[in-house]
């Protein structure tokens, strides 16, 4: 122990440990009474009529020095120093946690507020700003070391013991649709155990070693050195209770919860079965967030020492020191002591959100920040951490794999598990089996007497629970005590409803059977005119004939205009106004007299017209192609002969072709047809539709002049048009 005392009063303790609670555990909508912990809001709307802690505890050790397989460590003969991975920094940190609960109770009062009392006993030790280096170099003491020189800087120490009795109130301070927000509130009585800190100052320390005699190697050390414990022990040595030194303290926490569902919870719609829905999850998403440890402990017969320690020592003066104080006094100059010291809690934030993923499987975000400055004198506090958690939680079963990121021990995967009155758990456990290098353990169990809320019971279902219902197994309204009403008909209409009790009937006929007034085979609940017959198709009505023209307007074409059946109800229109009406009318938007079906007559002066223009239609000499020399005439009297022929659209034309004697006969028959059919698909082109029309050719057999002469033989070249009756 004595050559470990330069150490102490140099760095203070070179093993620093993590300290959160009951990781994974607390955020289990199961939790309980030790979710008040660390949110008093949590309580509120909880799924726990009462909950009761038997006991339960949970300590963490952990550090970012040294590496150890945690399992080895209690293998007989494990040497920490000289077997464990060092990992020295020139600020090497940490704290350590240890947390008992005692009996504590939670209870629904209401069903928006709970209460929790609660009682704990806790233990938080931090050490920061500790030269590691300086650590690895005196692990086995001065006369064991080499000569070194070390800025061991401002370390900082601080442990703190004490009891808590907590009295938490939580409620429901919002709730609208999707929204709904908790908030709560505890007040700590907080009674101090024991409170030791060490705080340096600019301290630096320089080794000689003594190769002779190695217990008078000399260590120069400058700097100052702050000691306070809760108690004189200089004084006196054992321990003695100090019931005044106490404190208050207080944490304060909200909730909200987004709960998309809310409809299906709406509590004016709950049967008494549903008891307010208190046994079931209702959110999505749910975020926390609260403040903890918001107070101080009043030491009253406490004791604080500043020390000089500008001087000299070595290992053989370590080896006589009688005790602490003894050698701090012995060797360096005490330049301040004062009595009574107040000693603050380790306040934290804390925040998480919940992800009901589906059903009965959760993912957990939560962390901690630490509020407590790493410089305080006598301030200690929570290491920051994030935990992301996935759980499966149901009432009397949760099991979870906390993931969390620690302060100073880095990453580490953990395990616990929920079973009815008991649960155990490791924020580390997986990663110290699987890690020879690990710098963290935690671990927590407990036993406590859950009573949930609970849905009452209802065998058949109908929203009158068992106790108070006549007929537990058939559904029945609360008006009959549970038993379904009477049903002599068996039309589904109760006999205090059915105006027909004894003759099955619908029910919007208050069960007496629909009838067929009109007799058209509908009866009168789909009868549109239940009075009156009429089709089936009609929905009974009949048909209407709104025109009076006998045709009834599902088949009149023209219901508001009376027309003849075979017109399909619609008048006969006659669009030329000859006279002819339009449906026996071929020619209905040309005038035309009756006995020629509507149409115009081709007159003598029509066809004496038609000769003369196409007198004027002239061809290359000898070929059927018209006479691009006289084109502009040969297209004006095409054109106009289009305009004659479109008035008579029922009559029938031919274009006939002629030729003179001259040349060889065959030939000039098949010049005469071309040139016709030449003139045909001109019309044809220009519009003329081409069932008026045909062509032909007669080569020099109808000559209408002498051949013998020039003028004869031009007049014989010809092309005529004839008409040939209607079509």
């Amino acid at each position: 122990m004595k050559k470990k005392l330069l150490s102490l009063i140099l760095i203070a303790i070179s093993f620093s440990a993590t300290a959160q609670s009951y990781i994974g555990y607390t955020h289990d909508n199961y939790a309980g009474v030790q979710s008040v912990l660390f949110n008093p809001a949590s309580i509120a709307d909880s799924r726990f009529k009462t909950d009761v802690n038997l006991f339960s505890i949970s300590g963490s050790v952990g550090n970012d020095l040294y590496g150890v397989n945690i399992f080895d460590t209690y293998k007989k003969g494990y040497d920490f120093d000289s077997q464990s991975k060092i990992t020295p920094k020139s600020a090497n940190n940490g704290i350590a946690n240890f947390d008992i609960m005692g009996p504590s109770f939670m209870f629904n009062i209401a069903p928006k507020h709970t209460i929790a009392l609660f009682t704990r006993a806790r233990s938080v030790t931090n050490l920061r700003n500790i030269n590691g280096s300086l650590v690895d170099q005196v692990k086995d003491g001065l006369d064991k070391a080499s000569d070194f020189n070390f800025n061991a800087g401002n370390p900082n120490g601080a442990s703190n013991t004490w009891a808590e009795v907590g009295l938490s109130y939580a409620t429901v301070l919002y709730q609208k649709d999707q929204h709904f927000l908790k908030g709560g509130l505890t007040a700590k009585y907080l009674q101090g155990g024991v409170n030791g800190y060490v705080k340096g100052k600019d301290v630096s320390v320089v080794y000689n070693e003594n190769t002779v005699n190695p217990e008078q190697g000399t260590l120069v050390s400058n700097g100052q050195i702050t000691v306070g414990t809760s108690q004189d022990f200089e004084a006196k040595e054992d321990y003695d209770f100090d019931p005044k030194s106490m404190g208050f303290g207080f944490d304060f926490g909200l909730v909200y919860e987004w709960r998309p569902d809310y409809d299906q919870y709406d509590l004016s719609k709950a049967k008494s079965a549903d008891n307010n829905f208190r046994d079931l999850n209702k959110y999505k998403l749910r975020f926390g967030l609260s403040v903890t440890d918001i107070g101080s402990i009043n030491y009253k017969n406490s004791r604080e020492d500043v020390y000089n320690v500008n001087g000299t020592i070595t290992q053989e003066m370590i080896n006589d020191a009688g005790n602490f104080y003894d050698f701090l006094n012995e060797h360096y100059t005490k330049i301040a002591s004062i009595k009574g010291t107040k000693t603050n809690l380790p306040t934290a934030l804390h925040a998480d959100v919940d992800w009901n993923m589906y059903k009965k499987f959760y993912l957990n975000l939560n962390g901690d920040i630490n509020m407590v400055s790493a410089n305080k004198i006598n301030g200690y506090g929570i290491a920051d951490r994030i935990t992301l958690t996935p759980r499966y939680e149901s009432r009397w079963f949760s099991f979870y794999v906390p993931i969390t990121y620690m302060e100073y021990s880095g990453m580490q995967v953990g395990s616990g598990l929920r079973a009815g009155a008991f649960f155990i758990g490791s924020g580390s456990i997986l990663t110290n089996l699987a890690s020879k290098d690990s710098k963290a353990a935690d671990f927590y169990l407990g036993m406590k007497i859950p009573v949930y809320e609970k849905k009452f019971k209802d065998t058949d279902g109908d929203g009158i629970i068992d106790k108070e219902d006549a007929c537990r197994k058939v559904a029945g309204p609360v008006e009959n005590n549970g038993c379904p009403w009477p049903d002599t008909d068996k039309d589904g209409v109760f006999d205090k409803d059915d105006a027909c009790p004894d003759v099955a009937g619908p029910a919007e006929n208050k069960g007496c059977p629909w009838k067929d007034s009109d007799g058209d085979t509908l009866l009168d609940n789909v009868d549109a005119c239940p009075t009156i017959a009429g089709p089936i198709e009609n929905k009974g009505c009949p048909w209407p004939d709104t025109d009076g023209d006998g045709v009834l307007d599902k088949d009149d074409a023209c219901p508001t205009i009376a027309g003849p059946a075979e017109n399909k109800g619609c008048p006969i229109l006659d669009a030329d106004k000859d006279g002819v009406p339009d449906n026996i009318d071929e020619c209905p938007l040309i005038a035309g007299p009756a006995e020629n079906k509507g149409c115009p007559k081709v007159t003598k002066a029509t066809l004496e017209k038609l000769k003369v223009e196409a007198k004027s239609i002239f061809f290359v000499t000898g070929k059927a192609t018209l006479s691009d020399a006289k084109k502009g005439v040969t297209s004006g009297r095409l054109d106009a002969i289009k305009e004659i022929l479109k008035n008579y659209p029922n009559a029938k034309f031919a274009i006939n072709g002629h030729t003179d004697n001259v040349g060889n006969p065959k030939a000039n028959q098949k010049l005469s047809e071309a040139r016709a059919k030449v003139v045909m698909d001109a019309l044809i082109a220009k519009g003329v539709n081409p069932d008026n029309l045909t062509s032909q050719g007669f080569g020099a057999t109808k000559p209408v002049a002498s051949n013998k002469t020039a003028a004869g033989r031009a007049e014989n070249r010809r092309t005529e048009i004839v008409y040939l009756g209607n079509l």
